[in-house]
């Protein structure tokens, strides 16, 4: 006989192979937002493998997906990301995410029924700055869940996500080519309007709260020398604490590319890259039952210091968890001095501590679950009515 966490431990270190073997697989074959075609099909087929039944193109998205298991009650989902950045592949360590989603749904499978969940993996593209879980959750991709987590890699173990409200925007000046030589009159330099605005942007920096980051990069400056660019482009980020405070920030970055436009003559267009990510609500009580899991494995929290960080990065996560009860911690794969979002982090993300970080969070998010749906008040809250605990197994299992 074994205990239903001992069950889900012996599934992953059974698979770990194939976990890890998908982690590197993912890494050496980055693909950017919406564009994860090899990422969804790989990740699906491991899920199939372990028993899921797995709904592709999920809500009309090519690269989306669900693989669910079960038909309990309490509906429990893990959220899969596994986009890359543009230029600097797997340097936020998204393969980690999906692998780990893949071991804790295998870790699972035998065990959904004694438990009375249903498991569902929701295969979330583009969260690198396309809001891929705010699409699927404005399709219905997230109706009827109870509760979401994942665990996302970092320098350090974070429990708590304190990301930022963040919104993308995609900037272009309109203005008139010309010979920069011989007739300089008779343009309107687009280049010089991201000039005006990022002097502007960061003269007002100085007067905004400290919760706020303005930043952003112009990805088309025009095209030679000696002729006046006539089109400008670029993409800005801007964040601060709360999406209600993002709204007031919003209309003062905006108001410097206007005066880039007014300076110069050009026309402004602002172009929304996806819908704004959300401040995240932590439910505390999962929380609790995470950490403590993984503290069991070994992993150490820090609560402060600048290397942790990484716990205030944007995630599309916040605005599931405005919608329902969600965790998104952090695992630490040893990375320091790089943090997420340079090359040398990217390198970290396959060595054998970011191995190790899979298969730690593959068992502390599984053995969460299991926590979650033996619990009669957190279970009874999530699905909001009271349920007859002899639904609940709380003995061994004998599973092999």
């Amino acid at each position: 006989m074994k205990d239903l966490k001992d069950v889900a431990a012996a599934r992953i270190d059974a698979h770990s192979v194939r976990l890890l073997g998908l982690s590197h697989r993912l890494h050496a074959h980055p693909e950017t937002a919406w564009q994860e075609t090899q990422a969804a099909a790989w990740i699906s087929a491991e899920l199939t493998g372990v028993g899921y039944q797995v709904t592709r193109e999920l809500c009309g998205f090519p690269t989306a997906f669900a693989a669910t298991l079960g038909s309990g009650p309490l509906r429990l989902a893990i959220c899969a990301e596994y986009d890359a950045l543009p230029g600097l592949g797997h340097a936020c360590g998204h393969n980690i995410i999906a692998a780990s989603a893949v071991g804790a749904a295998a870790a699972l499978a035998p065990v959904v029924d004694a438990l009375g969940v249903t498991i569902t993996v929701i295969g979330t593209p583009a969260e690198e700055g396309g809001g891929g879980k705010i699409e699927l959750m404005d399709r219905g991709a997230f109706d009827g869940l109870h509760a979401a987590m994942m665990v996302h890699p970092g320098p350090l173990d974070v429990a708590r996500a304190e990301p930022y409200a963040v919104s993308h925007s995609k900037i272009r000046y309109r203005g008139k080519g010309s010979h920069a030589a011989a007739y300089p009159e008779r343009g309107v330099n687009a280049a010089d309007a991201f000039t005006v605005a990022q002097v502007a942007i960061g003269l007002l920096r100085q007067q905004v709260e400290s919760g706020v980051r303005v930043h952003g990069v112009v990805t088309n400056g025009g095209d030679a020398p000696n002729a006046i660019p006539e089109v400008t482009e670029g993409r800005w980020y801007v964040r601060a604490e709360s999406l209600a405070e993002l709204a007031v920030l919003e209309e003062r970055v905006r108001k410097c590319f206007e005066a880039g436009a007014l300076s110069t003559g050009c026309d402004l267009e602002i172009e929304a890259e996806s819908q704004p990510y959300a401040e995240f609500s932590t439910d505390e009580a999962i929380l609790d039952l995470y950490v403590a899991n993984a503290t069991g494995l070994g992993r150490k929290f820090v609560s402060s210091g600048p290397d942790m960080r990484m716990n205030r990065a944007s995630t599309d996560m916040g605005n599931v968890s405005q919608r329902i009860p969600a965790i998104h911690p952090y695992i630490g794969i040893d990375s320091l001095p790089a943090v997420n979002h340079q090359k040398e982090f990217a390198a970290h993300c396959i060595t054998a501590a970011a191995d190790q970080a899979v298969v730690d969070a593959a068992k502390a998010m599984a053995f969460t679950c299991i926590d979650i749906a033996r619990s009669a008040k957190l279970r009874s809250r999530l699905i909001g009515a009271a349920e007859p605990t002899d639904a609940i197994s709380k003995e061994p299992l004998d599973v092999h």
